[in-house]
């Protein structure tokens, strides 16, 4: 097998252990934890079903690949809880790290595409990235509405804690912002799940 192969294979296996970095919101229905592999494949599937409600036009292959490779880091770094104050003081040095780890596996020119794409994911620049990103707040967003608030109420997430994270959905779809996260969070205020 020759060395370029080899060391695409190799990544390839490496990346199964995304589905062993488990996060903290739940599966609809009140299931089991999601995993990061998980959690980046409906992203993607979002992304292509949602792709009309984007801010800008896109190139929804490119934010589908952005939504699967933004969490790979995650296999060395871990899981970030969103609302970890604590954890998010040494996350991006633990994703750095993971970075050149993981995509230092591949050759040379495949590793600094899928880095730039993680970077391009992390600066929210291009449209692509922007809508992927309000993807990322999207999906975990439906999973709790879909579990009554469970996970906000489990961990005493307050709604500005979550306002705070969500305001960037508006940068990549506005309409979604307006008519799907607002509505959910006001409606979770009001249960009483997320604290004022």
């Amino acid at each position: 097998m020759n060395e370029r192969l080899s060391q695409q294979l190799a990544f390839i296996l490496e990346l199964d252990k995304e589905k062993n970095v488990f996060r903290q919101t739940h599966l609809s229905g009140h299931g089991r934890a999601e995993n990061d592999a998980e959690h980046a494949w409906h992203m993607a599937v979002m992304a292509y079903l949602l792709r009309e409600y984007a801010n800008e036009p896109i190139d929804v292959g490119r934010a589908m690949l952005l939504c699967l490779i933004h969490d790979v880091v995650e296999i060395d770094a871990g899981d970030t809880y969103a609302y970890d104050a604590e954890g998010k003081k040494t996350q991006h040095e633990r994703e750095e790290a993971a970075k050149e780890r993981l995509f230092g596996m591949l050759p040379p020119d495949q590793g600094r595409e899928l880095a730039a794409l993680f970077e391009e994911f992390e600066r929210s620049e291009t449209p692509e990235a922007r809508f992927a990103r309000a993807m990322d707040n999207l999906q975990p967003l439906l999973l709790n509405n879909s579990n009554d608030g469970s996970d906000w109420v489990e961990h005493g997430v307050t709604a500005a804690q979550v306002y705070a994270r969500q305001r960037p959905t508006q940068a990549g779809a506005e309409q979604l912002y307006r008519e799907v996260t607002d509505v959910i969070l006001r409606t979770h205020v009001e249960k009483g799940h997320l604290k004022s």
